[in-house]
């Protein structure tokens, strides 16, 4: 014998017929109606502010070091090349220091964008967005490092250990 479909929620049990009734459609309206997946009842009011200065000065000392390692890996390599006659490896100093400085300016340019999007705008969309940037950014860090040393960075030297 066959039990017949349920019609409505009369047979629920009451925790379910709250979780379903009122829990679940107040954490959807939270998650849609201000994109924060906190809810505006969670967060202190002083996060907020405090999260996007965090972001922002991180993002600036991360846009400072690669501006200004770049610069003076390009100064020292032309000071270099006016003092050495070796230029190829005057070439390979250079270029080595200034891969350095862009690698060292990326991973804090992730971290603001990691700090932004999780304490500042977490919705889907930016969680979105903030994975391609890691995406991009990761891939450029491993083909610098690659173009820096010529090996993947999981690969050990001769002589290291695990």
């Amino acid at each position: 014998m066959e039990r017949p479909p349920r019609a409505d929620n009369a047979r629920r049990t009451p925790y379910k017929r709250i979780m379903f009734d009122t829990i679940i459609p107040s954490l959807l309206a939270d998650l849609t109606s201000n994109g924060d997946a906190y809810g505006s009842w969670a967060k202190p009011s002083f996060v907020h502010p405090l999260a996007e200065w965090a972001a922002a000065i991180v993002e600036t000392v991360g846009l400072t070091l690669l501006v200004v390692l770049s610069f003076h890996a390009l100064l020292r390599g032309i000071w270099r090349a006016a003092t050495t006659k070796d230029s190829r490896l005057v070439f390979r100093e250079t270029r080595s220091r200034l891969i350095r400085g862009i690698l060292l300016g990326l991973e804090l340019l992730v971290a603001a964008d990691i700090i932004h999007t999780v304490a500042v705008e977490l919705s889907f969309t930016s969680v979105g967005v903030l994975a391609i940037i890691v995406a991009i950014r990761t891939f450029l860090s491993f083909t610098l490092e690659v173009e820096m040393t010529g090996k993947w960075p999981w690969q050990q030297e001769d002589g290291e250990e695990a």
